[in-house]
């Protein structure tokens, strides 16, 4: 019984330390600009001029989670920009950018988003 026990243990352990060091190697979030365009002008609504317009617009959106802008602000702007009253429509690109363009600032976007209802 005692040898079970220590095979158990040490198979515990091994796939403890095997995990460890996987997560150690593990890629931080990166952006990844092809999705990004992808999803933003595959969508009608945007009509983004060209692939470079696209990406400038969704940097901007960035810009402005990095400072701090507040989620209503970002939604209130896009929908300006693009003369729409579609609060899904402007979620959705904000979404798009942060996940794809700027995914390390999510949990800024996150918590100015907390408690909005449209």
């Amino acid at each position: 019984m005692a040898r079970i026990r220590k095979t158990v243990c040490l198979s515990l352990t091994s796939a403890c330390t095997l995990t460890g060091a996987l997560l150690g190697f593990a890629s931080p979030a990166h952006a990844d600009e092809v999705a990004y365009l992808v999803n933003v002008t595959v969508r009608p609504g945007y009509n983004f001029a060209n692939a470079d317009n696209a990406l400038s617009y969704g940097h901007q959106i960035c810009s402005k989670i990095a400072t701090g802008i507040a989620y209503r602000q970002l939604i209130a702007d896009i929908k300006t920009d693009f003369n729409t009253p579609d609060d899904y429509q402007a979620s959705y690109l904000v979404t798009q950018a942060a996940q794809e363009l700027c995914p390390a600032d999510i949990w800024q976007l996150r918590n100015s988003a907390a408690g909005y209802t449209g």
